[in-house]
């Protein structure tokens, strides 16, 4: 990297000159159009007069009646910057690569989205190539399938004019009331590009956005470095497997579509959406309904800065979605050049890498700016990289690893939402998810008015069929296949490139038909785990192992999930069939699996304790106390109130070696189980707690550590101890680890030793049970935002919902304009403006 003293004059650092040959670089995945298309020239929202009335009802839900798509955009930009300026303002401020500039390089933010912490100064070298490539505006220039709909771009230029408006209408950020931007000057006006650059940053949430470091830090081996230790490739992979879970396990929901056969009806389908996301920062919901009369009504929750609806209901469908097993990029090992680290060979010929030298602007001491010019380097498959979610794969002389990305250049996806978000049934779904392959990294499940329910994962997945990673894994790439099901493939051969199948919407990806799905008029579910029992009835099986796994043990938050869905639909110890009021009941009835599956045997074992009166920890014996009668009263619950659901947590925590569980595969639990896996009943198995086993004890003598540390009864009652601080006030939270412990209702409060539970900051956040009743036009709906609509504390939805969410209580979803009328909370914004 070279400084430079910076001498422009602050207002014109924005406007640095870009290199011209770096203008229109080709990124990642060559794609027909992509490299040859002109970038949009409308980098502003075009002159056009807006005019919107919006309702707010009780949660601050936002109501946006347009006649349309400009219009409505303009309302959802106006009130979610409203509600929400600050955090969206700062990941504008990401999306540009001007962080450094603001907030100094050394600093940084970690994208609570996939547990990726990233530098400023990285994260402005890697957008700040982004935006030099022009890729951004020429994908937005793309005519439809593969770009935005005419549609979908009214309603952008909408969403900036809107978003816009608010800000000029208070004055700008002096106007602002929260005091974590109030008068910050990077709380500006955004752009159209900026705006699909925040697309752009979702879309590669789990693939491009993982490597932000690795690609930006990325550097060749000074001239005459001698030769590189062999890596070894199986401890490799096995740090790059756990440092995937963790990561990647901060994305997380349920979902159970329940068709005719499983309502109590027998009519009509119902849909619970459960998603598990950060409860801070800019990927977070918002909850709003757009309605165009005549084109769309549809409402839900979206991820910060997208004005549509990607999670909800319309008239007669719903869905939701869960983050897919399925990996969306695949690494390259480069053999290159001897002597030359810039140079690789394909097929025996050389190929020269590609700069890409960027000039960021840098605060340092005092205020002062300076320039900072870094160089990236790109291959025929994407950005060289030297390490993902902060494992190591160095870039030697002999070596390099480079990213290959299906989403690379995916803007199909918003075209599939706004599409989703008008369809009328499942089947109609399918044909949408089937024609855009859009979906980046989620799977979907939807139930009908008609009392269909469908399971998907359909989306952009690399086309690496087993019998490619068969014959083109690197030794790395065996390891990691075995592990996660992540090929790492020979950069060397054109014969290892992607496979095309002629049903696929781009070249690269798999086609619908080596993508799973399965329809069922009684239910599918998912919690995270692979497409294989979604239904147990249907197992899905033969698919490549780069989709997900199968016969494997699944974790125990789908297995509850499967158990509480499959006993309601056939009646076992509870009366038969879903109804509302049952699946309202369900996602928060907050049994602890984990528990059920245990806590027997581990009363048992502590009792055998009881007359020494200490038990082994890491750190030395320490005293039983009332552990055993702590843990033989609790309710196997993690309710409010329930005493000892916070003991066993710390056990089961310690036990699986997660401070807070964060796992998806369970496979290394079960040399904790006595009765091992069995694929023909992966519902129940693994199961029996090996208390012969002294890691189980020591486990316990570490959690009862644990809370005396931190000044805790062993018998403290969940709502005493877990919550968030809002205002200074503290709000009990219930709920408790989906993974590992087996919590469908997955709230995550992260264990500080010596002090407990800090703030809940993942899991549950919009919450949607949906179905139907014969004679009613309107769907009938129950709602949570866990965290509320807002996240400015002066705002009065800052922390409404979150106060229900404590007692366990719903909105009423207002669908129909009746009910808006009817609210009791109902307050009425009539916009205008350009």
């Amino acid at each position: 990297m070279r400084r430079l003293p910076l001498v422009v004059a602050t207002a014109a650092v924005a406007a640095l000159s870009v290199p011209p040959a770096l203008a229109a670089a080709p990124h990642h995945l060559s794609e027909p159009g992509v490299a040859m298309t002109a970038p949009a020239s409308d980098n502003s929202p075009a002159a056009h007069h807006y005019k919107v009335t919006v309702t707010r009802t009780t949660g601050g839900v936002p109501h946006i009646l347009a006649k349309n798509f400009g219009d409505a955009g303009y309302g959802y930009g106006y009130v979610f910057a409203q509600d929400n300026i600050c955090t969206m303002a700062d990941d504008y401020v990401t999306v540009e690569g001007q962080r450094s500039r603001f907030f100094g390089p050394t600093d940084g933010y970690t994208q609570r989205g996939n547990g990726v912490s990233v530098t400023n100064e990285d994260s402005d070298i890697f957008w700040t190539q982004i935006r030099d490539s022009g890729l951004v505006p020429r994908l937005a220039a793309r005519k439809p399938p593969l770009g935005p709909t005419n549609q979908l771009r009214q309603g952008v230029r909408g969403y900036v004019a809107g978003y816009n408006a608010y800000l000029r209408h208070i004055g700008g950020s002096k106007g602002i009331k929260d005091p974590a931007c109030k008068g910050a000057p990077w709380v500006r006006p955004i752009t159209v590009e900026d705006a699909y650059l925040r697309f752009y940053q979702l879309v590669e949430l789990a693939s491009g956005d993982v490597v932000i470091p690795g690609i930006a830090e990325a550097a060749p081996p000074a001239p005459g470095a001698p030769p590189a230790p062999g890596m070894n490739p199986h401890r490799a992979a096995r740090l790059l497997a756990q440092g995937w879970h963790r990561s990647m396990g901060d994305l997380g929901s349920n979902a159970v579509a329940i068709g005719k056969a499983g309502t109590r009806d027998h009519k009509h389908g119902m849909l619970l959406g459960n998603p598990h996301f950060p409860w801070v920062g800019p990927e977070r919901f918002y909850d709003a309904q757009i309605h165009i009369p005549g084109v769309v009504n549809v409402t839900g929750a979206a991820l910060f800065g997208v004005p549509l609806v990607l999670i909800g209901h319309n008239q007669t469908m719903a869905w939701s979605h869960t983050v897919s097993t399925a990996f969306r990029f695949t690494p390259y090992q480069l053999q290159l050049v001897p002597g030359s680290p810039t140079e690789y060979m394909v097929d025996g010929k050389v190929h020269k890498m590609q700069p890409r030298t960027v000039t960021i602007v840098e605060r340092g001491a005092g205020g002062k700016l300076t320039k900072l010019t870094h160089t990236t380097w790109w291959t025929r498959y994407g950005p060289v990289f030297n390490s993902i979610l902060g494992i190591p794969l160095p870039w030697t002389t002999q070596s390099a690893f480079v990213l290959k990305d299906a989403n690379a250049t995916n803007f199909r996806v918003f075209n599939h939402f706004l599409a989703t978000d008008q369809a009328k049934s499942a089947t109609e779904e399918l044909r949408i998810l089937k024609k855009y392959e859009g979906i980046p990294w989620v799977n979907t499940i939807v139930s009908d008015r008609a009392g269909h329910a469908l399971y998907a994962d359909i989306g952009t997945v690399p086309n690496v069929p087993d019998t490619l990673a068969a014959a083109c894994n690197v030794p790395l790439g065996d390891a990691t296949t075995k592990l996660l099901g992540l090929p790492v493939l020979d950069g060397s051969r054109k014969a290892c490139d992607w496979r095309k199948d002629k049903d696929a919407a781009i070249p690269g990806i798999f086609g619908p038909k080596h993508l799973p799905h399965l329809f069922r008029h009684d239910y599918v579910t998912n919690s995270n785990d692979s497409y294989w029992l979604s239904n147990p009835h249907h197992p899905l099986t033969g698919f490549a192992r780069i989709i997900g796994d199968e016969k494997k043990p699944r974790s125990l938050r789908t297995r509850i999930g499967l158990i509480m869905t499959q006993n309601r639909v056939s009646g076992i110890h509870v009366k038969k069939g879903f109804t509302l009021a049952s699946m309202t009941h369900m996602v928060f009835s907050n049994r602890q699996y984990g528990g059920e599956l245990m806590r027997d045997k581990l009363v048992t074992l502590c009792q055998s304790y009881e007359a020494s009166g200490t038990i082994p920890s890491s750190s030395g014996p320490v005293s039983v106390d009332n552990a055993c009668t702590v843990l033989k009263h609790w309710d196997l619950h993690e309710n409010a109130h329930s005493r000892g659901s916070v003991l066993f947590r710390r056990f089961f925590d310690n036990l699986t070696g997660a401070a807070q569980g964060t796992i998806y595969s369970f496979t290394d639990l079960t040399p904790y189980f006595t009765r091992p896996f069995q694929a023909d009943d992966a519902v129940h198995t693994p199961s029996g707690l090996n208390t012969s086993d002294p890691e189980v004890a020591t486990a316990l003598g570490d959690a009862i550590k644990d809370l005396d540390d931190a000044h805790y009864p062993l018998g403290v009652a969940l709502d005493k101890v877990q919550g968030v601080h809002r205002n200074g006030v503290f709000i009990p939270i219930q709920g408790g680890e989906g993974d590992p412990n087996g919590e469908f209702d997955a709230i995550y409060a992260p264990w500080i030793d010596g002090q407990g539970f800090g703030d809940v900051d993942d899991g549950s956040s919009f919450v949607q049970a949906v179905t139907w009743k014969t004679g009613h036009r309107c769907p009938v709906a129950r709602t949570i935002l866990t965290y509320s609509e807002s996240s400015d504390p002066t705002n009065p939805h800052y922390a409404d919902q979150t106060r229900m969410f404590s007692k366990k209580r719903w909105v009423h979803d207002a669908f129909c304009g009746a009910a808006i009328r009817h609210d009791p909370n109902r307050a009425v914004l009539h916009l205008s403006g350009h």
